[in-house]
């Protein structure tokens, strides 16, 4: 059923807790699912640490969060489902990935031509 989902999606917003290390661990599994299922079809995503009103309590530091976003290519941010902190800008940042993933896909499917 999961792979059913992913498969049919155009986004993908992957989070973990950034007071426990191992969501930050676990991560890496859901990255291969979504590769795996999507093959060939371009997925963004995008990588977000969630609950920076903890940041006293943080086991997963904002290099390692920004070192696993370069590595795969992707944005990433942090925020806080709680205090509402870059929620929306988790949402837009995940469309304006969409969109530019499907221009991409627009401007790859055109051909051109030659005559001779």
């Amino acid at each position: 059923m999961r792979d059913l989902y992913i498969k049919n999606g155009h986004g993908f917003i992957v989070m973990y807790s950034l007071t426990n290390h191992q969501t930050f661990q676990d991560i890496a599994s859901m990255r291969n699912v979504i590769s795996r299922v999507k093959g060939s079809q371009p997925a963004p995503i995008l990588l977000v640490a969630n609950k920076l009103d903890l940041d006293c309590q943080r086991e997963v530091s904002t290099a390692e969060g920004n070192a696993l976003a370069e590595q795969w290519d992707c944005p990433f941010i942090e925020a806080s489902a709680k205090d509402r902190i870059n929620v929306n800008e988790v949402f837009a940042t995940v469309v304006r990935e969409m969109n530019m993933t499907s221009e991409k896909r627009q401007k790859k499917s055109y051909c051109c031509c030659t005559l001779l």
